[in-house]
């Protein structure tokens, strides 16, 4: 629960320390004293955007700081908080919690956890767990239907159903759009069939040979220059295999008398020569000139080139590549309609397990729409609707949503033998307020939210009414911490705790300020609201 609030050069506070108590807290003051100011600071520290126009004047930072105490749970268990996405792992089993959010002047904000940095999405995650702030105009949501599965699903306690069909909601979505993705590239594949084919063949029809390029390259060479690379090697051989050539001067050359290791080395040479001499022969009787062959290699070279060029690559190797990516393709479209099958069958079963799961939340739904609204009709008539009738009407949708496949409507009638209809239609402004109460009252005893502010949401009535609105409230602050700003008498003379905000001029400027009444103080501050 919220045990203390720290404001500073927020608006028109510049210094507040206020303590918040257990129970049911009412927060009064005349019209413009700040109380809203009080509450939008709240909200700050609890995720709101920031706007540094909320900066006192002349000031650059204003703080805002709010501390909760560990809620003990009926098994005597402290409530656990958490923040699994935070940089840092925060677990708040019965700890305190500080949350406090910095605003400078050039527009920086931060956040922090008990002196850990969060984001604003983080600080919101824990803001959920912790507190309820119930503004004015968020009475005009009754009418809205995502509000009204909310409390529906409240009711229900169906948060496992809700899981299992945001899963399978997910699944069916991601299976459908991968389903579009495939028939998109098989309609475009399919209109390329023809090409790929083509290019395919063509490549197929050239066999392609690893590094054959260079090999086409050094025998054109060969060819070539058949009559030089001869000449050459019939050189080579003159110096080499004559009488007088290397070899046999090699050969009559003793010195195994001098040193028999010379003498083996010098016999070493002579078996690599005469092995040398073989194979500058065997290239001598191989080399020849042979213009069909020449004419044959320049052909393939020619063609080669003009594949590379036309495929935009720089090696036959390369060619060799996209001839198997083609290959790829064309046995992707080959079997692309029995990839379409097996998506379509993967959608149709991801359509199945969620219509499974859209039926057991819908089931969930419609189980507790009888005590909703005999709950809401026994309290509307505490609150002076005497024929207040209430009805929980859930249709099927035409298709899955995210909050699955039902049109939830809260109906309502506040006349003997009026028909019932769509609660935004036919609510007045005061009827609005007095089910939202009743509404947030049915929400709280079914979860373990510890504080619930309400602002002003006894807008509208008056007398007898207000003092059973006040005693709805009291009675919620049994189990959690309540605090309702009013105007009323009858709801402020029901709170345990009375805290007055109020405004006073300094020599600078007018500030808000914020105090705990006594005992005596509050009566006589209920007192002084009769009178007004």
């Amino acid at each position: 629960m919220l045990t203390h609030l720290h404001i500073r050069n927020y608006a028109l506070i510049s210094h507040l320390d206020i303590d918040f108590h257990e129970g049911f807290s009412v927060m009064t003051g005349e019209t413009g004293a700040g109380k809203s100011i009080i509450l939008g600071a709240l909200n700050l520290v609890m995720g709101a955007r920031a706007d540094i126009k909320s900066i006192t004047e002349g000031e650059d930072k204003c703080i805002i700081e709010a501390t909760f105490a560990p809620v003990a749970r009926e098994d005597g268990s402290n409530a656990a908080y958490s923040l699994e996405d935070a940089p840092v792992e925060l677990q708040f089993k019965g700890k305190e919690i500080i949350i406090r959010r910095e605003l400078s002047a050039n527009g920086r904000s931060r956040s922090f956890v008990n002196d850990e940095v969060v984001t604003q999405a983080e600080l919101k995650t824990l803001a959920r767990q912790l507190i309820d702030i119930h503004s004015q105009h968020e009475s005009l949501m009754i009418g809205d239907d995502l509000f009204q599965i909310q409390v529906v699903d409240a009711i229900a306690g169906n948060t496992a159903e809700r899981e299992a069909y945001s899963d399978a909601y997910t699944a069916y979505l991601q299976a459908t759009a991968t389903l579009r993705e495939a028939q998109a590239i098989a309609k475009k594949a399919q209109a390329d069939a023809d090409y790929l084919q083509w290019q395919y063949n063509q490549l197929v029809e050239a066999q392609l040979i690893e590094g054959e390029m260079e090999e086409l390259e050094e025998e054109e060479y060969r060819l070539s220059h058949a009559e030089e690379i001869q000449a050459s090697l019939a050189q080579a051989l003159q110096q080499l295999d004559s009488d007088s050539g290397a070899l046999s001067l090699l050969h009559s050359t003793r010195l195994s008398d001098a040193d028999s290791t010379l003498a083996e080395r010098l016999d070493s040479v002579e078996i690599e020569l005469k092995d040398i001499v073989s194979d500058i022969q065997r290239l001598y009787d191989c080399t020849e000139r042979d213009p069909m062959r020449l004419e044959q290699v320049q052909e393939r070279i020619s063609m080669l080139q003009t594949l590379m060029k036309k495929h935009h690559v720089q090696t036959v190797d390369e060619l060799i590549t996209m001839r198997d990516e083609y290959a790829t393709q064309v046995e992707r479209i080959e079997n692309i309609d029995e990839d379409l099958a097996r998506l379509q069958r993967d959608v149709d079963t991801a359509h199945c397990v969620l219509s499974s799961a859209a039926e057991a939340l819908t089931v969930s739904r419609l189980s507790p729409c009888s005590l909703i609204a005999s709950r809401l009709i026994e309290d509307m008539q505490r609150l002076g609707v005497p024929h207040a009738n209430v009805a929980v009407d859930i249709q099927p949708t035409d298709d899955f949503t995210e909050t699955g496949r039902d049109n939830v409507q809260f109906m309502f009638a506040a006349n003997l033998n009026q028909s019932l209809r769509r609660v935004a239609d036919v609510a007045s402004g005061g009827e609005i307020s007095r089910l939202m109460l009743c509404i947030k009252s049915l929400i709280a005893s079914s979860n373990g939210l510890p504080t619930i502010i309400f602002d002003e949401i006894d807008t509208g009535v008056s007398g007898a009414i207000a003092s059973q609105m006040g005693e709805i409230m009291r009675q919620m602050a049994d189990s959690r911490q309540i605090i309702a700003i009013t105007h009323l008498p009858q709801v402020a003379a029901r709170g345990e705790h009375h805290y007055l905000v109020y405004k006073k001029d300094t020599d600078v400027r007018t500030e808000t300020h914020i105090r705990a009444l006594s005992d005596a103080e509050h009566e006589t501050e209920i007192e002084k609201m009769r009178s007004i």
